[in-house]
């Protein structure tokens, strides 16, 4: 008998015992025979390092130990989201809508009055109080209401927006990013 009948012949003496070593392991019958299967297509592939006239029942043993211990600590760190909820709410609109809408922005800023791109920065972008960008203009409060109402009309003149359904992804984007995922 050659020592691959051998080794597959020893495989096969082995499956009932690996299989309870397995269900005491898992305390469950689906995942020990899936843990059986993945020891013995293991201990398959590395077949050549197993060393003839040593414990191949042990060999298998251990292996199906290891590979258990090893599922163990991956689902440690696996969530379970069997309705799809949190990978629903990890979906995100692609990059390169948001990075050309961007540059769209900067050149449109760019084409505004200095007075105008100054005071949408200082309210829009930094965060300033209206009081706080006049002080800073040296202008009264009013003026930089003024100032900041036509940026952002002239804005959005410029990108060609109409309206609160102009911002954001396309309606196609937002469709594929909260549908839920399809098993």
């Amino acid at each position: 008998m050659s020592s691959a009948q051998s080794f597959r012949d020893g495989l096969l003496a082995a499956v009932p015992t690996l299989r309870a070593f397995a269900v005491s392991l898992a305390k469950n019958t689906d995942r020990a025979d899936d843990l059986v299967q993945e020891t013995l297509v293991k201990a398959w592939d590395k077949q050549d390092s197993f060393q003839q006239g040593t414990n191949l029942k042990a060999w298998l043993f251990t292996i199906l130990r290891n590979e258990f211990y090893s599922q163990m600590r991956k689902r440690k760190r696996e969530v379970e989201d069997s309705d799809g909820a949190i990978t629903a709410r990890l979906s995100v609109h692609p990059s390169q809508d948001g990075s050309s809408d961007l540059t769209d922005f900067r050149k449109a800023l760019a084409l505004l009055p200095e007075d105008q791109r100054e005071a949408i920065i200082l309210i829009g972008a930094s965060g300033f109080s209206y009081e706080e960008a006049a002080e800073i203009c040296g202008c009264a409060v009013g003026t930089i209401k003024s100032r900041v109402s036509r940026a952002r009309s002239r804005l959005a003149d410029i990108l060609g927006i109409e309206g609160e359904n102009d911002f954001g992804p396309d309606a196609i984007a937002v469709q594929v990013t909260n549908s839920p995922a399809v098993a």
